[in-house]
């Protein structure tokens, strides 16, 4: 990783403009990506990823630039171009760093780089076969996994010196069930910071299973009837709903700039008071958690709502000046060729008091949404589309046959309003989340929830 010395120079040159902030972010990554289709490896690629992103800050306003070449005049002529979109040349001046030790809270037992191949095809080809075997009518069976050690450095004129190391690993299962030409699919991705020891608290035979076993069961589902419910969502993964539609309209990057349903409702009343929700990225060997954020900020406990009270959003450090408050650890970046911005990390609804049974009990005539799937947003209104990738009617408070073609529709204020029970089994899923700082791992979570009334959309 760069000197010293070498950051030093750099972030004097990025000043020489009138910059009254710059940060440097160095990035150096392994990272290995597996597929199998249908029993056979079709792709193993593995790689390393080395740059600097430069960052100037000038009143509100805000340069980045990016270079893979780390000989320092090509970075001391890297800063000063960014510094001239700034402003006139003035006088050079000198900084100086302080080194910061951090916390680990993501051990690390074993480093997938020192885990050979074998090992890794190994436990892919267990989820596939246990997969592929499930049921006849199961089709085709696609196995992907990937992991990542990303060393990174952050230096600032503040005078910050830190360094982190970040290690994910994840399995991904896709099953596809078939009959007569039509076809439903399943999918399961668990993933966690951590190395090749999630496999030890993982089975990759039950997540081959349960993805055969949502798109078998979907293959023989009815289509599901349209209208206004009652629905229950499942923990787990349910959770995207609160991610997409309210998550990300709790981001300093939305609130800022006035593009947010929630801007200026601070201590007000925006979603049922049965609603807890919280954003944490100090979960050890969470999927989502970090040491620092990306701009060498330790993570936090984020509480957003408290019992239907907005109390918080996520604040990046330049968003953090335009609001006029402080940065909450929640600065992230798919790598250094993005500038950071404000994002989730693990973002769940807390548990509550509610028992399932009694949630699906209360249901006289509705749907229970026991996984949901991909979707859209609009993340000025909170509007949102998703899919339900396994569902069941519910009638009479019992769960009755399961029915494809769901889908919940709504908006993400009046969604948080007429969340009326809260279960207790909180449960995370891990997902990709995209946003103007490109790619990242981020959890969701929830216990069971109940909604009074939801637009579902059928077939």
């Amino acid at each position: 990783m760069l000197s010293k010395n070498i950051l030093s120079s750099v972030l004097a040159r990025c000043l020489i403009t009138g910059g009254d902030f710059a940060e440097i972010f160095e990035e150096d990554t392994l990272d290995t990506s597996i597929s199998i289709l249908n029993g056979k490896v079709e792709n193993s690629i593995s790689g390393r990823t080395h740059g600097i992103g430069i960052r100037i800050f000038k009143g509100l306003k805000s340069v980045y630039a990016y270079t893979n070449n780390t000989n320092l005049e090509s970075l001391l002529d890297t800063a000063q171009k960014a510094a001239l979109a700034l402003g006139e040349l003035k006088e050079d001046i000198s900084i100086v760093l302080n080194e910061k030790s951090i916390y680990n809270n993501n051990p690390i037992i074993y480093m997938p780089s020192s885990i050979g191949i074998e090992k890794k095809i190994k436990v892919m080809k267990t989820g596939y076969k246990a997969a592929k075997e499930y049921n006849d009518e199961i089709t085709q069976v696609s196995v992907g996994y990937l992991d990542k050690e990303q060393n990174i450095l952050i230096a600032n004129t503040e005078g910050l010196l830190t360094e982190d190391k970040r290690v994910r690993t994840r399995l991904s299962i896709s099953s596809v069930a078939s009959i007569n030409g039509e076809n439903q699919t399943g999918f399961e991705g668990p993933g966690a910071h951590k190395g090749f020891e999630l496999f030890n608290d993982i089975d990759p035979e039950y997540y081959g299973r349960e993805a055969s076993r949502v798109a078998h069961t979907m293959l023989h589902a009815k289509n599901c009837p349209a209208g206004k419910m009652t629905v229950a969502i499942d923990n787990g993964f349910g959770g995207v709903i609160f991610h997409e539609a309210c998550g990300h309209s709790l981001e300093a990057t939305a609130v800022a700039k006035g593009n947010s349903v929630f801007t200026n409702m601070l201590g007000k009343q925006i979603a049922s008071s049965k609603v807890t929700a919280i954003d944490d990225g100090t979960i050890p060997n969470a999927w989502g958690s970090l040491n620092i954020d990306d701009e060498g900020n330790k993570t936090r406990k984020n509480i957003l709502i408290e019992n239907g009270i907005l109390k918080g959003y996520l604040i990046d450090k330049l968003n953090g000046r335009r609001m006029g408050m402080e940065a909450t650890g929640s600065s992230r970046r798919q790598n250094y060729k993005f500038s950071p911005t404000s994002r989730m990390t693990n973002t769940y609804i807390a548990a509550g008091n509610d028992d399932e049974d009694k949630i699906i009990k209360s249901i006289s005539d509705g749907l229970y949404a026991k996984k949901m799937g991909g979707g859209s947003v609009n993340p000025v209104t909170g509007e949102f589309n998703f899919a339900v990738s396994e569902g069941y009617i519910v009638r009479n408070g019992e769960i009755q046959e399961p029915v494809r073609g769901a889908s919940l529709i709504g908006k993400g204020s009046e969604v948080l309003m007429n969340i009326d029970m809260v279960g207790k089994n909180l449960a995370q899923g891990q997902g990709m989340c995209g946003s103007v700082s490109g790619s990242i791992p981020t959890n969701v979570g929830q216990p069971m929830i109940r909604v009074k009334e939801i637009t579902v959309g059928g077939r």
